[in-house]
C-alpha cells in the first residue's frame, strides 16, 4: 500500500491480521507491543477500521474481519476460524518484561518464557483476537552444529527419562 509514512522501507513481507475488533485491536497491540499506528482508516459503509502499525522494525497491518463467511471468500480472524496456523515472531531487548507487558494488556500466557536450546530465551502469547505471538530475546549465537548437538541430547534424555 503506497500511503506516505505508512508501508514498508523494504521488501518485506507484512502480515495482515484480520480480528473481530479493529478498533480494540488496535488499542490492544498499542499497550501490548508497543505499537504505533502508521495510518488509520474506517472501512468503507463504517464496518469497522484498516490500520498500518509499527511494531518493533516491522508493520504490521490490521482490519476488521469481513461479514462473508470462509466459504464465500471473505477473509476472517483465527476466532472465527477456530485458531490460527501463524505464528508472529518478534526479537525483544527482554522476553520476560515483553512477555508480562502482553500478558498485562489482555493477551493469554501460551507457553511462559524459557531458554531454549538453539539460543533464545522464548515465549508464546495469544493475543485476545486469537493471533499466536513468539516473543524471544537472543540469549547466545549457536552454531547449527551445536544446536544438533542439543537436540540429539535432548532425544538421548527424552528416550530414557
Amino acid at each position: 500500500m503506497a500511503i506516505q509514512g505508512a508501508r514498508p522501507d523494504n521488501r518485506q513481507i507484512v502480515p495482515y491480521l484480520f480480528v473481530r475488533n479493529g478498533d480494540e485491536a488496535i488499542e490492544f497491540y498499542q499497550r501490548a507491543f508497543g505499537a504505533v499506528v502508521l495510518y488509520r482508516l474506517p472501512m468503507p459503509g463504517g464496518n469497522g477500521v484498516f490500520a498500518q502499525l509499527r511494531v518493533g522494525e516491522s508493520v504490521v497491518q490490521v482490519a476488521s474481519e469481513s461479514a462473508q463467511k470462509p466459504s464465500e471468500g471473505g477473509p476472517v480472524s483465527p476466532q472465527t476460524l477456530g485458531g490460527t496456523s501463524v505464528v508472529l515472531e518478534t526479537y525483544v531487548d527482554d522476553v520476560d518484561a515483553a512477555f508480562e507487558r502482553a500478558v498485562e494488556a489482555g493477551a493469554a500466557p501460551t507457553m511462559r518464557p524459557c531458554d531454549t536450546f538453539f539460543g533464545d530465551r522464548y515465549s508464546w502469547v495469544t493475543d485476545p483476537y486469537g493471533h499466536l505471538w513468539a516473543l524471544a530475546t537472543v540469549r547466545e549465537t549457536v552454531t547449527p552444529e551445536e544446536i544438533q548437538r542439543r537436540i540429539d541430547e535432548m532425544m538421548a534424555v527424552g528416550a530414557h527419562g
